[in-house]
């Protein structure tokens, strides 16, 4: 039989939005979620790359104003030489591809090279900015037209084309707005229109400057405000007023920082930009399999031998499940009885179609064993599949109640490799996060393994719950708030509350 001809790759557009990592579309968050490679830039949101796969490869392709880590030669270069050898790459691009992204060089260089690409559209800066903060580009009682127009060289546009009454989105033009500013008065348009400047939009760190056309050149310079900005000229503008939701929401302008492992941080994140937070994810914990998977793959052997198995977290169900699946047996081999610990468990399990027979009140080991005083143990076989290090007071406790119990290590935490440089410039940096959350104890010894204590001054802590609170206190933190209810929901209410 011939060889199979090598597969040529393809190379996919796709726009990120413009910063809120929600803002993505579906068809570019799967392309993400299937990639071999992702070149992104600086207007890309890092956090979308927590939904790429396992072992892909990323690369940071950013272009600053004076900072370009690569040419735009080299990223051409870079894109069809991944193709060339069989992979799919995402070249994940800020806003829209398009829309002043340099998108239409990077598909003519690939058109030229024979390499097939898809260009997946984003929602643009300009239109998410201007949502984000209350601004209608257009509307029946002010305008019926926006023009897009690039500011860094203002001297190229003839800015006398560009209608008195129109709405004006000026990108890169944060610099160079007191000329434009100058040329758009010296044409005619009128010194007291409304005029906005936005920095880092739809974000959580969200910084607008108002001011009219006439004012809002010295508001830029007395507010400091740094690229990347959009600005917005127009009489829609004054809308904003009347519109302006996302910086009204209760946590707006809040940072926290979030130390849940990676693909267990989109839920606790989510919630928080929700509110309008600037959430900071910096992952204290990554768990992987065991160092030797044989007491758990024994214990799935024997599944039908046992009476009651306890699930005290959803890692802990997903990695049963997977060596379950690994084996010869199914579900069909269970007869036990479940406990669980928590809502998150819960749904887990609900996600295999498997009810909970117990749940208690409080999401705590001690709370577990209350729930169990009504169920008599005596003589019930009972399988516990959890993290290779936890507390032993479950087992311990129903071994005295005549249970017999296997703990076997479903999982282990170990530190991630990254979190180290990333705690350093979080909590080096000048301006500290308002916030850093505590879901477990092993993000806490793991945070304190990265960072030294005193890097925490003036920075709240928020824990999910005793356990967690014990922890931070023993290693000489302040607890400034505690869930009342201890899951992520609570966490973030206690946020809110503070």
């Amino acid at each position: 039989m011939a060889p199979q001809a090598k597969t040529e790759g393809i190379v996919y557009l796709v726009g990120a939005g413009p910063g809120d990592p929600e803002l993505v579309t579906v068809r570019g968050l799967r392309l993400i979620e299937s990639a071999d490679v992702i070149l992104y830039d600086n207007l890309a949101t890092p956090s979308l790359l927590s939904h790429a796969p396992q072992g892909v490869e990323t690369k940071y392709v950013g272009r600053k104003r004076a900072e370009h880590a690569y040419t735009q030669q080299q990223i051409n270069e870079m894109l069809i030489d991944y193709a060339r050898v069989g992979k799919r790459v995402v070249r994940l691009k800020g806003g829209d591809p398009y829309l002043f992204g340099r998108g239409g060089e990077e598909v003519e260089a690939l058109a030229d090279a024979g390499i097939l690409f898809e260009v997946v559209p984003g929602v643009t800066s300009a239109a998410g900015v201007a949502s984000y903060a209350g601004i209608p580009l257009t509307h029946r009682d002010f305008t019926s037209a926006a023009t897009f127009v690039a500011g860094h060289d203002a001297g190229r546009i003839d800015w006398s084309k560009l209608g008195s009454a129109e709405t004006l989105v000026i990108f890169m033009g944060l610099t160079t707005f007191g000329e434009i500013s100058r040329r758009l008065i010296e044409v005619g348009r009128a010194p007291s229109t409304p005029a906005v400047a936005v920095r880092w939009g739809t974000r959580g760190d969200q910084r607008t400057v108002e001011g009219t056309l006439g004012t809002l050149p010295a508001e830029i310079r007395r507010s400091a405000l740094r690229p990347p900005a959009l600005i917005i000229v127009g009489e829609v503008v004054s809308l904003r007023r009347k519109l302006n939701w996302f910086e009204k929401l209760p946590l707006f302008g809040v940072s926290v920082v979030v130390t849940r492992a990676t693909e267990q941080a989109a839920g606790l994140s989510a919630r928080l930009r929700e509110l309008g937070a600037d959430v900071i994810e910096l992952p204290t914990i990554e768990t992987r399999a065991p160092d030797d998977w044989g007491p758990l793959d024994q214990a799935i052997a024997g599944l039908n031998t046992y009476d009651w198995l306890i699930f005290t977290s959803a890692n802990g169900v997903r990695y049963f499940t997977q060596r379950l699946d690994a084996g010869t047996g199914d579900l069909r081999d269970l007869r036990a009885k479940i406990c669980a610990i928590g809502p998150a468990t819960a749904e887990a399990l609900s996600s295999l179609h498997l009810k909970v027979d117990l749940m208690p009140e409080q999401y705590v080991a001690e709370s577990v064993l209350a729930a169990f005083e009504c169920q008599d143990l005596e003589g019930k076989n009972v399988l516990l599949p959890r993290a290779a290090m936890a507390r032993d007071l479950i087992p311990v406790e129903l071994e005295k109640r005549g249970a017999a119990i296997d703990v076997v290590a479903a999982y282990q935490t170990v530190l991630p490799d990254a979190s180290g440089a990333l705690a350093e410039k979080i909590f080096a940096a000048a301006e500290k996060p308002d916030w850093i959350t505590f879901t477990s104890s092993s993000t806490v010894k793991n945070f304190a393994a990265l960072c030294p204590s005193e890097r925490l001054q003036g920075v709240r802590i928020a824990s999910i719950g005793p356990v967690t609170s014990q922890t931070i206190r023993e290693l000489g933190l302040s607890v400034d708030v505690q869930a009342r209810e201890y899951t992520v929901g609570g966490l973030v209410q206690s946020i809110i509350e503070g």
